[in-house]
């Protein structure tokens, strides 16, 4: 075979079937080969070459099958891209189907990776704004460590779907804002309450979630349900709180002012507990000072309620006292003559027996002062009747020693003043018998309406002013037959024969003189300015500048002149009563 190929000639540039069926011609012919075997070995020949056309074919075949299953399977990813990105129509699509299979491939090839990539950054889109609703979902849900993960549907990424999840999140973020505005009040709000209430506010809030201490950002608080609740179940606990706490510290407030009032405490003890009493009549919102209603303040003012409450107890004589000094002083003035002595004893009893609350006496004197301011008030006016008569009174007594001073009229010094002054006290004389007729109506119709008499000093004043007018009556009596006397002695004078001998002179009697009620003492004195009509006072005689003795109305302490149905039978009309001609 090594001679064989030494003598082969040289290839050809070009080798082609024919050359080589050639070549193998002249090496069987060298060799001797058969006619049989050269058959046989050609038909081999051919029988391999159909083989290997066979093999090309099938190849072919396979290679045209791949590449139609390839355009097919394009055009479907081309149909479900469009379908998943929502979109129907695409610039890029060929119009023309023609063509061979590698062209229409390549025309179809960029617009499936311009689709490929739309639906990438799409997918990342979801991605995004599914990612955000999530979270946010998970922030509301209170699981935000529990995040499950996230899968992006890819069957429908169209622009209306990834619409449709913005405005989710657009909703969510809102809802999400308005919450974390809610905890940011509400947190505020629980603030605000433990500063008045001088609690600790981070232990507080962080009892209901951690995130809501301040050394967190805002957006990283927590905007759950079961946080708002909570915040809010805390902010009602509190005003609760508050609510009793105030109402616990204006009690406390209002016996300490009931204390202070009731022993007359300094406004210097008192301004120590100014922070507990400014809030006495505040309400639950007007309260916002910190630490107003702290517990150690409440406490403060129970010490001081309870300590003063002790030093009540040894005061309540010079309370007591000072409260019937009061009573008294009402009465005095009102002229209601009461028991001072009785009523100080059943006091000092009271209070050694310890059978009687404090608080219940003094509440009770109270009640008295509040009768006696009330009785007081409903005796005014007939009191300032009273006054004005009496005044009436001292300028008649006045006047009636003026007019009987002979020496009256001499220009001596203060003669003017005295003559205005008796111009003015005629006047005012003159306007008794109204003023009385006045008084007397208004006693009558008090009377009647509280079923009892009306006493000045003790002392019934109808039946004063009974005895008054009777005195007046028979003053004006004397006067009248001291001038009948004068008279007759003048025509005596003129004419004794007609009389007969002048007899000889007797001792000229003055008249009786009305003193003013207040004739042992003023008006505003205690007992001793008490009015009476006592027998031996009203028919005595008291001597005048000019020797003659005159009747006088004095007022003693006790009056026991007259019944009361002698004074009726005068005052209530059945006689008339007499008047100055």
């Amino acid at each position: 075979m090594a001679a064989v190929d030494d003598q082969t000639p040289p290839v050809l540039d070009e080798t082609t079937c024919g050359t080589l069926l050639q070549k193998l011609q002249q090496i069987w012919d060298e060799v001797g080969e058969t006619d049989d075997e050269r058959d046989k070995m050609l038909l081999q020949i051919d029988q391999e070459c159909l083989d290997v056309y066979k093999r090309k074919v099938d190849h072919a075949v396979k290679s045209r099958a791949h590449l139609l299953q390839a355009l097919a399977d394009a055009k479907v990813e081309l149909s479900r891209l469009l379908s998943a990105l929502g979109e129907k129509t695409y610039v890029g699509i060929p119009e023309k189907t023609s063509g061979t299979i590698k062209e229409q491939l390549a025309a179809i090839a960029p617009t499936l990776e311009k689709l490929w990539k739309q639906k990438d950054d799409r997918i990342k889109d979801f991605f995004d704004v599914q990612s955000q609703i999530q979270k946010i979902s998970s922030e509301i849900a209170g699981d935000s460590e529990q995040v499950e993960s996230l899968t992006v549907d890819e069957s429908d990424l169209s622009v209306k779907k990834l619409d449709e999840f913005h405005v989710q999140l657009q909703e969510l973020q809102k809802e999400k804002s308005d919450r974390l505005h809610k905890v940011l009040d509400l947190v505020s709000t629980v603030h605000d309450l433990c500063a008045v209430l001088g609690m600790d506010f981070f232990s507080t809030v962080t009892e209901v979630h951690p995130s809501l201490d301040d050394s967190t950002g805002v957006q990283s608080k927590s905007i759950s349900n079961d946080t708002l609740s909570n915040l809010a179940n805390t902010v009602l606990v509190l005003k609760e709180d508050k609510k009793q706490r105030l109402l616990k510290l204006q009690e406390l407030a209002t016996q300490l002012i009931d204390l202070w009032n009731l022993m007359d405490t300094p406004e210097e003890e008192r301004s120590l507990f100014d922070h507990v009493t400014c809030n006495i009549s505040a309400s639950v919102d007007e309260v916002a000072i910190p630490g107003a209603l702290a517990l150690d303040l409440i406490e403060q003012a129970e010490v001081e309620v309870e300590r003063l409450d002790q030093l009540k107890a040894s005061k309540m004589k010079e309370i007591s006292f000072k409260r019937q000094a009061e009573l008294e002083d009402i009465y005095a003035r009102a002229h209601v003559e009461i028991d001072t002595e009785a009523a100080r004893e059943k006091i000092m009893g009271l209070i050694d027996s310890g059978n009687v609350d404090p608080a219940e006496l003094l509440a009770d004197m109270d009640n008295q002062i509040v009768n006696a301011k009330e009785e007081s008030h409903s005796r005014k006016e007939i009191l300032e009747k009273v006054e004005k008569w009496m005044a009436a009174c001292e300028e008649e007594s006045w006047l009636e020693d003026y007019n009987r001073d002979d020496n009256r009229y001499n220009a001596s010094r203060g003669a003017h003043l005295n003559l205005k002054r008796a111009e003015k006290a005629r006047i005012l004389v003159n306007k008794i018998p109204a003023l009385v007729d006045s008084l007397v109506a208004k006693t009558r119709a008090w009377e009647q309406e509280r079923d009892t008499t009306f006493t000045y000093d003790g002392v019934p004043l109808l039946a004063m002013l009974d005895e008054y007018m009777m005195l007046r009556h028979d003053r004006e009596e004397e006067k009248r037959r001291l001038r009948d006397q004068k008279k007759f002695h003048e025509q005596m004078s003129k004419d004794p024969e007609v009389f007969g001998s002048t007899p000889s002179p007797a001792r000229p009697l003055g008249p009786k003189k009305v003193t003013g009620p207040r004739a042992n003492g003023s008006a505003n004195g205690p007992a001793s300015r008490r009015l009476s009509l006592n027998s031996h006072q009203n028919g005595s005689r008291s001597t005048s500048k000019d020797g003659k003795r005159d009747a006088r109305l004095s007022a003693p302490v006790n009056y026991v002149a007259m019944t009361k149905d002698d004074a009726a039978s005068h005052i209530s009309g059945t006689e008339p009563i007499p008047s100055t001609p």
